[in-house]
């Protein structure tokens, strides 16, 4: 058991300052700051997950070669501030940052680059919610700025310090040095979860789900920081992630490892199924293949649903699949990735959780959950013909999740009213999917009988009286900590989210929210819309209506422009197909991509090869790199579409073409 913490005579801490000349410095062993000089205000806000371990590196699966490439993605002016090896080399066990440490992807690699280049200690003012959990789980302690002034001054801190705040549960992780040595005492009976002894108390829709899946009953409520252990109904990874829990499964619990429920859990070959083809990442090719190996002997293993690629073709996004297949309404769902979440426009609580976790959960069929916060987006209105979901999220993530004061940081983002009943199921997805961007626990939509005839259309062995039973809804006086929120979706304008300007310490964030009519002429060299959150069908009926609209004006892409479409999965590939879209989009000059994630993750085509391009990109993240090295703007389908016959970011405007 950890008892307290201490700085190692010898050791160094890093700071990540907005001046990368001081991190140049620390890296070379030139200076050593304290933090009584500093300000929390000269430290790197939102160091997102793709800048401590961008994508190419976590084509390693092993920690230690990971850890190599620690920070490979903190570039200024073409150059690594931290090459690689040198955040072992230079003996840090500490880190330090300013805000919203561990943004975006749900990727575990990011703690691990840190871990296993000797690091003890992250310290920030506030993490985002899964990067904090894949901390805990792989044994890295947090904290804040004026605890590491104390460590500096030479103070032993207490473990206690270390996890105040923290449910029970937690705590005894944190104690025990991560999520494998609590699994197996819990395993062993050598530990045990109380049950929940809140009174009887109006709840959300997150906590209504959590209650329905206590392992031990107790009272049947449950309440915000409670502390439960939960039945899971299913999750799944992919080629990014597999191998890894393969890996920590076998070493940790056994060559002959068993997944607890293998017909509700699933592996898919999606997000690098085309990085052939973009040519920074072929000569790692290789190791993508290992990857594809692994997850193919973990599928053979424990006979978990396989979405495997067929003659180099994927079935299709996992987010998208998984709400076709998969995702029930009241179904409690993680998976290896951060819009796991999408799963809640499906009445579903789901979000995205690290390999360690993941693996633990596939293995035992239970997790432990500290229950969280919720806020409630009430919507009201209709959306007007030119606007769509993306701007709607776009909007919120301006409005409420920017800043110091994120009312959405760590709550269940709970979606409701006669705006929501008038959103289609995609729609409803779109919301979801994007709450991991707010730095959200997850994003769950009320549920009605849409919800019922979506799900039922694609599974007939599903009796459509029995779904209607599981539909879950807040109760009245149900309590919000993070406020009801009203949203007349009439007022909502096209939006975009700018690239920001990293390098003088402006984030590339989708927090950057703009109104498409007051950012000014940006010429644009690429249009992509895809990925999982606008690779739906209701995304390719809006794609559709712009280009008809185009093609019937005898227009065609802009010149100088590349237009991608890619479907976000088969079915969705056949909609298209059958209403006639693929002739309409070879008609304008537009790219259509088979199905898969790709541009998202900057593994296929529609990423940038230059750092002077522009890309309007319907995908969810704009942070610098993601998607090839050039500036990249977040858009609406719509948006999206306009602007590659317009050769500039356009909002959509029927009859916009003459």
């Amino acid at each position: 058991m950890i008892e307290s913490f201490s700085l190692t005579p010898g050791k160094r801490v890093l700071f990540l300052t907005k001046d990368p000349e001081l991190i140049r410095r620390q890296i070379r062993g030139e200076l050593d700051l304290r933090m009584e000089d500093l300000r929390v205000e000269d430290l790197l806000d939102d160091i997102n997950t793709d800048v401590m371990t961008p994508a190419w590196v976590c084509f390693d699966h092993d920690p230690r070669e990971i850890a190599r490439n620690a920070y490979a993605g903190l570039v200024v002016d073409g150059e690594r501030l931290i090459p690689e090896g040198a955040l072992a080399a230079g003996n840090f066990e500490v880190v330090v940052s300013g805000h919203g440490k561990g943004t975006g992807s749900s990727r575990e690699t990011a703690v691990q680059a840190e871990k296993y280049s000797g690091v003890r200690l992250a310290v920030a003012a506030s993490f985002a919610p899964i990067h904090a959990r894949n901390n805990i789980n792989q044994g890295v302690l947090m904290g804040d700025h004026e605890m590491l002034v104390r460590l500096q001054r030479g103070e032993t801190i207490p473990i206690e310090e270390f996890v105040r705040g923290l449910d029970p549960v937690t705590q005894t992780v944190v104690r025990m040095g991560g999520l494998f040595p609590f699994t197996k005492a819990l395993q062993r009976g050598d530990l045990s979860v109380p049950a929940p002894e809140t009174p009887p108390r109006p709840m959300t829709l997150c906590e209504k789900i959590l209650a329905a899946h206590l392992v031990e009953r107790g009272s049947g409520y449950v309440k915000p920081g409670d502390a439960v252990l939960v039945r899971v109904d299913g999750g799944y990874s992919h080629e990014f992630t597999t191998a890894q829990v393969h890996n920590f499964l076998q070493e940790h619990f056994g060559e002959d490892y068993r997944v607890s429920n293998p017909k509700k859990f699933a592996v898919f070959e999606d997000h690098l199924i085309y990085a052939g083809e973009v040519e920074r990442f072929r000569r790692f090719l290789p190791k993508i293949e290992e990857l594809r190996r692994l997850q193919r002997v973990f599928q053979e293993h424990t006979g978990v649903l396989s979405f495997h690629a067929e003659d180099g073709r994927s079935p299709g996004i996992c987010h998208q699949i998984a709400r076709e297949r998969i995702v029930e309404p009241g179904d409690f769902i993680q998976a290896t990735d951060s819009h796991t979440c999408m799963g809640g426009g499906s009445n579903a609580y789901a979000y995205g959780v690290g390999t360690t976790e993941y693996a633990a959960l596939c293995l035992s069929g239970v997790t432990s959950v500290t229950v969280p916060e919720s806020i409630r987006f009430e919507l009201v209105g209709e959306l007007r013909p030119e606007v769509t979901a993306k701007d709607v999220m776009l909007h919120i993530l301006a409005t409420y999740a920017r800043g110091d004061d994120r009312k959405t940081l760590a709550r269940c983002m709970e979606f409701g009213g006669p705006g929501l009943r008038g959103l289609s199921m995609d729609e409803r997805a779109t919301l979801a999917n994007m709450a991991t961007e707010c730095s959200a626990r997850s994003g769950i939509c009320e549920a009605d009988e849409r919800t019922v005839e979506w799900i039922a259309a694609r599974r007939p062995d599903l009796d459509p009286a029995a779904l209607r039973e599981r539909l879950v809804a807040p109760d009245p006086g149900a309590v919000y900590d993070g406020g009801v929120h009203t949203i007349d979706l009439s007022r909502i304008e096209p939006m975009v989210a700018h690239p920001g300007d990293p390098d003088r310490g402006i984030p590339s964030d989708p927090t950057n929210g703009a109104l498409v009519a007051e950012i000014g002429e940006v010429p644009i060299d690429i249009a992509y819309g895809g990925s999982c959150t606008a690779g739906k069908a209701d995304d390719f009926d809006f794609y559709a209506r712009v280009v008809a609209e185009a093609v019937d004006a005898g227009r065609r892409v802009a010149d100088g422009v590349r237009f991608y479409i890619q479907f976000g999965s088969e079915e969705v590939a056949r909609y298209a197909a059958e209403r006639g879209y693929l002739d309409l989009f070879e008609r304008a000059g537009v790219i259509v991509i088979p199905p898969g994630c790709g541009a998202c993750i900057g593994c296929g085509p529609g990423v940038s090869d230059r750092p002077d391009q522009v890309t309007v990109s319907a995908i969810n993240r704009n942070f610098k790199g993601r998607s090839g090295p050039g500036r990249l703007y977040l858009a609406s389908p719509l948006t999206v579409a306009a602007s590659a016959f317009t050769g500039r970011i356009s909002a959509y405007r029927q009859g916009m073409f003459g």
